[in-house]
């Protein structure tokens, strides 16, 4: 704590209302305004309330996410088609391709939001506040 300077408390930043908001690729700040600047770009500041999204550092972390989440739910799902129904391999292959690919496009941009509202939350990567101070 840095002199007169007030304590933070954790609903400063709330991390489940910015987690949500990230989800659906909204400010983590305000929640008026899309996060995206297109698919995955990230505006550097919200369009909205002007907050400082710069700083974000998502990295890998969305990627990853995105893959474990379609796999873990589509190959049991894939496995259990084929045992139960045992369909054509390039139809069982087309079908599952396609719900893998869109289902990835679909999580990825919400993924990214998610992790850069968590960052924001929590005020790591320079999300800091105005006085440098961090969670």
């Amino acid at each position: 704590m840095h002199g007169l300077d007030p304590p933070l408390t954790e609903d400063d930043r709330p991390l489940i209302p910015a987690m949500l908001r990230g989800l659906r690729c909204q400010c983590p700040a305000c929640g008026q305004a899309r996060m995206f600047d297109g698919y995955l770009k990230v505006h550097d500041t919200c369009p909205s309330c002007s907050e400082d999204l710069s700083h974000q550092r998502a990295d890998d972390g969305p990627a990853w996410l995105t893959m474990f989440v379609t796999l873990k739910t589509l190959l049991p799902l894939m496995v259990s088609v084929m045992f139960r129904w045992d369909p054509n391999p390039v139809l069982l292959f087309a079908v599952f391709a396609s719900l893998l690919t869109g289902l990835s496009l679909f999580l990825l941009p919400r993924f990214k939001g998610m992790i850069v509202s968590i960052q924001w939350s929590r005020r790591m990567h320079g999300f800091e506040d105005e006085n440098g101070r961090q969670h």
